[in-house]
């Protein structure tokens, strides 16, 4: 199941750090801290989303992928500014558990948008394909809670 604000989120030794209730982020971003995995925190309220696209839309490759942020800013990956961070687009996966709390990997599933950049031309085979935005930090970690657009399912014509 995929993180959505509440929950357990786990250390990457399997150790539950926070049980999603009753923390707020700054006290989780300890706890985090603490298991050796340095992690950033995000602002209440902040939100990524993908802007140009609906869940099941229908698109000719390649297509066009526009990224929203709301309540934070865009930062390059290793310029270390509170409250920033940059995008990475999973493509048919997704980060759940002590995945939430590691370096977002950098594959063709896991695409690093470390520059800043807020869109890109996706090309991928004809079907079905699931698309989310996942926010990193200067070292390409997810904040705490994490930030995650909802996911969206286009079909590649």
């Amino acid at each position: 199941v995929n993180w959505d604000g509440s929950g357990p989120i786990y250390d990457g030794h399997g150790n539950q750090i926070w049980d999603g209730i009753g923390l707020q982020p700054a006290q989780a971003a300890s706890l985090a801290q603490a298991s050796g995995l340095p992690q950033s925190t995000a602002p209440v309220g902040a939100k990524a989303y993908i802007v140009n696209l609906k869940d099941g839309d229908k698109v000719k490759s390649p297509f066009k992928v526009v990224f929203g942020l709301t309540g934070m800013g865009i930062a390059p990956a290793g310029v270390e500014k509170e409250d920033t961070g940059h995008h990475h687009l999973l493509i048919n996966n997704s980060l759940e558990g002590p995945a939430l709390l590691a370096n977002i990997p950098a594959d063709d599933k896991h695409v690093h948008f470390g520059k800043g950049q807020t869109e890109v031309m996706v090309q991928l085979p004809p079907g079905r394909h699931v698309l989310q935005l996942v926010l990193g930090d200067h070292n390409h970690i997810p904040h705490v809670p994490p930030i995650v657009s909802e996911k969206i399912t286009v079909m590649v014509e």
